[in-house]
């Protein structure tokens, strides 16, 4: 009988150690406080975080070691363990010895036979100092966004002016007057230049507005008709550029996608495609369509100079780089490309090697 209760004895105390070396081993924070507002047992994770001794700790009142602003939401969420109701999730802040601010995440449960909380606590400082990076980073991101907004509202405007006069003087203008065929060609050309320029300034403002209602409005588009607009914007500098450019659409010939977007892709990729030509070499630019295994695309090739893709990799389509050293580089017309295209859940990817030429494929969302 004696040996009986000796084992109990021995099992009980077995399972004490256990359970206090799992106390004192924890890396979460445990502690035991009373009614009264003070700390009766606490881990050494305790001791170690706030950098205060056990003896510290439990000397004060609790809430002399939280901080200044948590301090009455925290006397209202111990008036509610108080109350016999436990408390999950709980959040709050406390000041370390050496004046440091750090993060808690509270689980307590209140005994009412003894008038003790049972608590554990994880540190989420790290957490909390991301999330407040991050909200730093979005209110950034939004006032960039809504500078640029204002920007190109302005830019568009203040275009359209000088756009909407020179097509006056074209209305004013006698061409019937101008004898040599040349000039007359060149006015034509200029006039439906500017026409293009007009319609295209206006699309923007179109898109513009409809994003404010977060849609850009999708319609059938005929690939060619959308390229040819583009082509006859840029007649000249084809001309002048002696550029060849193939075109075979019988794969594809239209697509559902945003007008505006679709010219503007035409007209960056071409423009870049004789902008970045090799020395000694005519610019050869590929526009066709494809369409297998589902997946409609829109590939568009030259011969130019092309990328080194190892040094390149993801920052083709971010804003502001440049990989060659031309007058007219901005860094802006592939941005803008890419997000053509991803906005509205297509994906373009690049091919390209150095003095070969680059190849886009855009696959357009089905």
């Amino acid at each position: 009988m004696i040996r009986a209760e000796s084992n109990a004895i021995q099992s009980h105390l077995d399972s004490f150690n256990k359970f206090e070396k799992f106390f004192d081993l924890s890396p979460d924070l445990l502690c035991v406080a009373g009614f009264d507002g003070y700390f009766k047992r606490i881990n050494p994770a305790v001791c170690k975080l706030l950098g205060y001794s056990a003896e510290e700790l439990m000397s004060k009142p609790i809430n002399e070691f939280v901080f200044y602003a948590d301090k009455n939401n925290t006397a209202s969420a111990r008036n509610e363990l108080r109350k016999r109701v436990p408390l999950f999730d709980f959040e709050n802040r406390y000041l370390t010895k050496s004046g440091d601010i750090v993060w808690l995440l509270w689980t307590s449960f209140p005994v009412e036979n003894d008038e003790h909380v049972y608590a554990i606590a994880k540190n989420i400082t790290y957490k909390k100092e991301l999330e407040e990076e991050r909200n730093l980073h979005l209110a950034e991101l939004t006032k960039m966004s809504n500078d640029l907004k204002e920007l190109t509202y302005t830019t568009l405007h203040d275009l359209r002016s000088p756009v909407n006069n020179l097509l006056s003087v074209f209305e004013l203008l006698d061409t019937s007057k101008i004898e040599d065929s040349e000039t007359q060609e060149y006015l034509s050309i200029l006039k439906s230049t500017s026409e293009s320029l007009k319609q295209t300034l206006n699309e923007y403002v179109t898109i513009l507005n409809k994003k404010n209602e977060n849609a850009a409005p999708i319609e059938k588009l005929n690939l060619r008709e959308s390229l040819d607009e583009v082509l006859l914007s840029i007649n000249s500098l084809i001309q002048n550029s002696h550029t060849t450019i193939d075109v075979d659409f019988s794969q594809l010939d239209t697509v559902n996608f945003n007008k505006a977007y679709l010219k503007s892709i035409f007209l960056n990729l071409i423009t870049n495609s004789i902008k970045y030509v090799k020395p000694n070499c005519l610019p050869t630019i590929s526009i066709h369509s494809d369409n297998k295994s589902g997946k409609k695309q829109l590939i568009i090739s030259d011969n130019g100079i092309g990328f080194d893709m190892e040094k390149v990799k993801d920052k083709i389509f971010k804003l502001h780089q440049k990989f060659h050293n031309h007058i007219d580089s901005s860094g802006i017309g592939l941005y803008l490309v890419y997000n053509h295209v991803v906005n509205l859940g297509g994906h373009i990817s690049v091919e390209s090697k150095v003095n070969e030429g680059t190849k886009f494929i855009i696959t357009f969302k089905d």
